[in-house]
């Protein structure tokens, strides 16, 4: 953990003008670094929602030249924010050309065991660092109903909220849908604790385990083939987390029966067992910890390679003096002694 004097810390991204799950990431981090007393400031290339959010807690856009610790999250902004301090690259996915590592940045880290394969593969090493959450802000503030009585789906596909609609009329519960992009909502936590169950992937998912929900990891995007890992629970919870619950862990393929089914496997003790893995996993106070142990770790790289660099050229300096001893010496005898 990050010792001696205040920090003083950049949280940049490309885009902070809308609310999605990179957004959150920033605002969260940001506002627990602040909270524990750094110097905080934010960089983004364009504002908005978000970075409005940051600035009503606190959080300034960047006024500095330099920076202790740069936490960055693509890379055509770590090319703007080249010698201002120790960059540590995070990397949120593996289809934007945006999540591809920058060369320039100092360390990498990936949110999921399958990001970091991924970035293996083309020749680059990161550590793992899960996304986190504000458990003190997502938290369960109403009990889950004993029989699923209404669904929030977090969707973006218009395609699969039709599919959940059909679905859930057949079991006579209640959809409640929330589309990001068309429907930006930042007190998200609120809805998620008005139901009982959440659909969604990635960091929607996270935010209804911190509070409590059981979920169903399932969405049809465009970007990407229609993948589910379906109904969540401690036999299938590491697969589809390593995959950072995109779908992409069990690739499942849902009709309207095959989300009925998915429906029925509803109980409350999974809600509390989501609880317990993101208390475990996805706590932004331990996500912190191991930001701030990883640039620790580099600035005493750092400081062991200065080290050896001023003892080398001390040795240097010292084998000079010597040789040039020796031939004083050798000039004397060979001039005076004859």
């Amino acid at each position: 953990m990050a010792k001696g004097r205040n920090l003083i810390v950049l949280v940049a991204t490309y885009n902070l003008s809308r609310i999605g799950g990179t957004e959150s990431w920033c605002y969260t981090i940001a506002k627990e670094l602040k909270i524990r007393g750094y110097d905080v400031e934010y960089f983004t290339i364009s504002r908005g929602i978000t970075s409005k959010k940051l600035e009503e807690i606190g959080i300034n856009f960047m006024s500095k030249k330099k920076y202790d610790l740069i936490l960055a999250n693509h890379t055509n902004v770590i090319d703007r924010l080249l010698n201002k301090g120790v960059i540590i690259q995070t990397m949120h996915g593996i289809f934007s050309s945006l999540e591809f590592p920058n060369k320039y940045a100092d360390l990498f880290v990936s949110i999921s065991r399958e990001i970091q394969d991924f970035n293996k593969t083309k020749g680059r090493d990161s550590v793992f660092i899960p996304n986190g959450i504000d458990l003190q802000r997502f938290h369960n503030n109403r009990p889950l109903n004993e029989k699923l009585t209404r669904i929030l789906s977090l969707s973006h596909s218009e395609r699969a909220n039709e599919k959940l609609k059909t679905a859930c009329d057949m079991l006579n519960i209640e959809l409640l849908t929330i589309n990001k992009f068309k429907t930006p909502i930042w007190d998200i936590e609120n809805y998620i604790n008005k139901v009982d169950l959440v659909i969604g992937l990635g960091r929607s998912a996270y935010d209804a385990m911190a509070c409590g929900r059981p979920i169903i990891v399932y969405d049809e995007r465009d970007y990407m083939n229609s993948n589910a890992d379906g109904y969540i629970n401690f036999e299938n919870i590491d697969l589809s987390f390593r995959f950072n619950c995109s779908g992409r862990g069990l690739k499942k393929k849902f009709t309207v029966d095959d989300l009925v089914e998915e429906f029925l496997l509803y109980n409350t003790k999974t809600g509390k067992d989501m609880r317990s893995f993101a208390e475990n996993n996805l706590d932004i106070k331990k996500i912190v910890d191991s930001y701030l142990d990883l640039y620790e770790r580099e600035k005493e790289k750092h400081r062991s390679v200065a080290r050896f660099l001023r003892n080398s050229f001390a040795k240097g300096k010292a084998r000079l003096m010597l040789a040039k001893y020796a031939f004083s010496s050798y000039l004397y005898n060979k001039i005076y002694t004859k």
